[in-house]
């Protein structure tokens, strides 16, 4: 048998490291809101297989002249790119978008001509009747998008109420399924101890996409509101799963101690927590790897929630429960 919660001062440390350099990460360079929260407008645009991606600056250069403000262009995949820039009208969306394939399309129709008219020129007005067929689909629009600020503070809004009534369900739910042990830890402790263990996988989370978005211009939307709920009820979940085999034990085995009790409960669930954990990875790194753009990082931040909240609620949580009780007991 592992002695995990004899060990706990090690973890504490651990996740008060990693707690400090979260805080210290928003704090210094925030969270990178996406257009979702803060308003805009969001173009994506393919260019095929057969045609080469432009340059940022070529693509910035060619849009200056709608005043756009600053202009976030992030490569998808081999041939696709997002341009995120304040709110456009219909109109200027459709003047955008004549100008980029009149500047891409007349490039590639100068090199096609240079190169095709040296090697045989008698061939030059099929070439031209070629390259006008194709000079719309020189790429192709995927979507476009547009918020307005007012639905982005709205959002905003949303989310905070949507994670705060879940984080208070949680307390009364765990409160009510742990009634029947209040010795020697009153019930609603557990709840509260799943709320810590919550807010330190969600703060940690923070912290990495603070990092993602200061060096590699990451932004959160509401997908990664919804990846953070499906994180708090993955977590509190598998801390649930620890508490009842505790539970278990404190109710079958009134002779151990509460210390004793809890690390045997803790046992009890490794490999159930890690096996589980393990095969919701696979999946997550499927989707990560090979999902495509718009989903990469709803499955990284899944990713991030399942490793932390796997860790949590076995290093973190159950410690917690015997340091509690320990600290009322000096107190009497």
């Amino acid at each position: 048998m592992f002695q995990i919660i004899q060990k706990r001062k090690i973890y504490y440390a651990f996740s008060l490291t990693l707690v400090l350099l979260s805080i210290i990460a928003i704090a210094v360079w925030g969270i990178k809101l996406g257009i979702d929260f803060t308003g805009g407008s969001l173009m994506e645009i393919n260019f095929g297989e057969e045609n080469k991606i432009p340059q940022k600056q070529e693509i910035t250069e060619t849009l200056a002249e709608f005043d756009l403000g600053g202009i976030n262009i992030q490569q998808t995949g081999e041939t696709g790119l997002i341009l995120r820039f304040k709110s456009v009208d219909e109109e200027t969306h459709q003047k955008m978008l004549t100008a980029l394939k009149e500047k891409f399309s007349s490039e590639k129709n100068n090199q096609l001509e240079k190169s095709d008219s040296e090697e045989n020129p008698k061939i030059i007005s099929e070439i031209e009747e070629i390259q006008e067929e194709e000079k719309e689909e020189i790429f192709v629009e995927e979507r476009f998008e547009s918020i307005g600020p007012v639905i982005g503070a709205e959002l905003k809004r949303k989310s905070v109420w949507a994670i705060g009534l879940a984080l208070i369900a949680i307390v009364l739910f765990v409160a009510w399924t742990f009634r029947k042990i209040s010795h020697p830890v009153p019930s609603w402790k557990y709840g509260m101890i799943a709320i810590i263990a919550l807010a330190h996988d969600v703060l940690i989370t923070l912290g990495i996409f603070a990092v993602l978005g200061h060096f590699f211009n990451v932004e959160i939307n509401t997908p990664f509101v919804a990846a953070l709920l499906a994180i708090l009820g993955y977590s509190v979940n598998d801390t649930i799963v620890v508490f009842d085999r505790i539970r278990e034990n404190l109710l079958h085995f009134s002779s151990e101690t509460f210390e004793e009790a809890v690390n045997k409960g803790v046992n009890g669930t490794l490999i159930r927590s890690f096996n589980t954990s393990l095969t919701t990875l696979f999946v997550l790194l499927a989707i990560f790897l090979f999902g495509g753009e718009s989903i990469k990082y709803f499955s990284f931040t899944l990713i991030c929630g399942v490793v932390l909240g796997t860790y949590s609620s076995i290093f973190l949580a159950s410690p917690l429960l015997v340091s509690w009780q320990k600290w009322s007991e000096r107190r009497k």
